[in-house]
């Protein structure tokens, strides 16, 4: 079900949905991304928050995510998530008071696993608006994000808890591989163009 939401400019961008297996699902992520980088001014701190835990299989993409992301070491983002310290529902308030008090106006960029239909499993989502983290295990939480990104692992609906726990770990290694190169580049090449235009400009 496709959901369209406005941008600043006021063009609309829907929500994109593409398995992991569509030949041309990096350029399709890179390009989605960069459309909606278009809300971010000049400045402004990019802040990527990689929510999950390393105690469940299915609940592991977004420290994956986030582990890939720390090996580039790249001084376009900030990271929050990682398999050694991960943001997960104990501590995901604080982490959120901690960007707020560190960055005046953050461009937040969240990642989570979710699950979904069984015709979904496998399959990447990069829209606008805030992550719901927790609604798929009836957990209530603070809303995460100006666009997110969400790799649905399993089936939902049922037993939730069990479901998570008992999803194939080489399918959340193949979902996180694709997000944090999809997501590196596309800060990189956003990043990278903001530069070259402003020294046009000046």
């Amino acid at each position: 079900m496709s959901q369209i939401q406005p941008t600043i400019s006021g063009q609309e961008i829907p929500y994109l949905k593409i398995p992991h297996t569509e030949p041309g699902i990096h350029s399709a992520i890179i390009h989605r991304l960069l459309l909606h980088f278009g809300q971010v001014t000049p400045g402004q701190d990019i802040v990527v928050v990689c929510i999950g835990t390393d105690r469940s299989t299915g609940d592991c993409l977004g420290p994956l995510v986030g582990s890939a992301l720390a090996k580039y070491r790249c001084p376009y983002f900030h990271l929050y998530g990682t398999l050694d310290e991960p943001v997960h529902a104990m501590n995901l308030k604080e982490t959120l008071d901690e960007i707020h008090a560190r960055f005046p106006d953050p461009y937040i960029i969240s990642i989570d696993a979710c699950l979904g239909q069984t015709s979904s499993v496998g399959s990447i989502q990069v829209v606008q608006g805030p992550l719901r983290p927790g609604a798929g295990v009836n957990k209530e939480l603070p809303p995460v994000g100006d666009i997110h990104l969400t790799g649905i692992v399993n089936v939902g609906g049922f037993m939730e808890y069990f479901v998570l726990q008992n999803t194939r770990l080489s399918l959340v290694m193949r979902l996180s591989e694709i997000i944090s190169k999809c997501l590196y580049t596309a800060i990189k090449e956003w990043t990278q163009g903001s530069i070259s235009l402003a020294r046009q400009e000046l």
